[in-house]
């Protein structure tokens, strides 16, 4: 996968500088970009979540997650509201961007193999529609109306409506072409080592250089954990390296965003017939966390259980595979002011946070413009890791 962004000119003194060139960078520096801020991206130009992304569009909590860590539940379901939104808002940037995002919300399954997972998951429902989420439980016949490329093994499924997918290529390019248009100056393959206070600005010392500025957006995934430091947070960010498989095309067949109810699968059809499979195989992170490699037993694992789940998928070739570094944050994301430092910003989306990035962005953007954010960010607060 190609690095988010190609080496640019340094800004020495700029206004705004967003460091990070994943969809929460592309994305804060393209909506303040667009009233008129001048704006700076600094990206290492590593391929971490956004330039290796899968292009699942979440809503449903995950219930392997939710048997595996049921103290964190209450933790999701408080930021629960924000994935449908999110949803929604892709759609209002590809209308606002004039672009193909190869966008599809037809609805996701999380299938089951076994009744006591279905009960699970019809108890997860119920909670999920108190919610506002539009889940529902199917059985097999239910199932085989809408999704007869499902195997023997599967007894029933959840079905929300909510949730879709995209093209993460066509949607980065886009982007990428986005940002540059209004403005943005991006500036790629370079770190930021170390940020600190220069008199009433930001001095930010990079691989490159010393670039000042008065607003700063840290929105660099694991990379944040560093750069708050100065601020006085300790932030619960991690580097997770994940794995990822693509098929050759072949014919449209596969309608929805399809999980498992107990084990790590994604697979999702894009609209060019290219198969995509992922769901949280662990890839191998390099001893400096630079980068992320494939490992033969993810692509073993994760392939066989597609087949395992869509038959069809096993007469198809793997034409590329691939491994990217996540952030889970163990919650809701980080988004907006630090306070005691004023004019620096925090932008981490959470759990998956490609899905909530445009949205999360909007928000983060909103607050470094003075305006009060369609939502409230006071449980996204960096201020909860002083």
């Amino acid at each position: 996968m190609h690095s988010p962004t190609t080496s640019g000119p340094l800004p020495r003194d700029i206004q705004t500088v967003v460091v990070g060139g994943g969809i929460l960078g592309l994305c804060v520096a393209g909506f303040l970009a667009e009233e008129g801020r001048e704006v700076a991206i600094i990206d290492a130009g590593r391929p971490e979540g956004t330039t290796t992304n899968a292009g699942s569009l979440h809503v449903q909590m995950q219930s392997r997650f939710m048997r595996m860590h049921p103290d964190q539940v209450p933790a999701l379901e408080s930021g629960l509201h924000l994935y449908p939104k999110a949803v929604e808002f892709w759609f209002e940037l590809q209308r606002h961007l004039d672009a193909d995002f190869g966008l599809k919300a037809s609805g996701g399954l999380m299938v089951a193999e076994s009744r006591e997972q279905l009960d699970f998951l019809a108890k997860k429902a119920e909670r999920e529609r108190s919610l506002g989420l539009d889940s529902k439980i199917l059985d097999r016949d239910e199932l085989d109306q809408i999704a007869p490329y499902l195997g023997p093994a599967v007894v029933g499924a959840e079905l929300c409506a909510d949730e879709g997918r995209l093209d993460a290529l066509k949607a980065n390019t886009a982007l990428r072409r986005w940002v540059r248009r209004v403005g943005v100056m991006v500036t790629g393959e370079t770190s930021v080592d170390r940020v600190s206070r220069d008199g009433g600005r930001f001095k930010l010392d990079t691989s490159r250089g010393t670039v000042r500025a008065a607003t700063l957006v840290i929105a660099a995934g694991p990379g944040s954990l560093t750069l708050a430091e100065p601020f006085g947070l300790t932030l619960p960010v991690e580097s997770e390296p994940l794995h990822m498989n693509i098929t050759e095309p072949t014919d449209l067949f596969i309608g929805h965003l399809v999980q498992h109810a107990d084990r790590m699968i994604t697979v999702k059809q894009l609209s060019s017939g290219h198969v995509v499979i992922g769901g949280g195989w662990p890839a191998d992170l390099s001893p400096s966390e630079d980068y992320a490699a494939v490992r033969l037993s993810s692509i073993i694992g994760n392939t066989s259980l597609a087949q395992h789940i869509v038959p069809a998928i096993g007469r198809l070739r793997i034409i590329r595979t691939w491994a990217g570094i996540n952030t889970p944050t163990g919650g809701p994301g980080i988004l907006g002011p630090i306070h005691g430092a004023p004019n620096a910003f925090l932008a981490i989306p959470g759990e998956a946070g490609y899905t909530l990035g445009p949205l999360s962005a909007r928000l983060v953007a909103d607050t470094v413009l003075g305006r009060r954010p369609t939502e409230d960010l006071a449980p996204f607060s960096p201020s909860r890791f002083r």
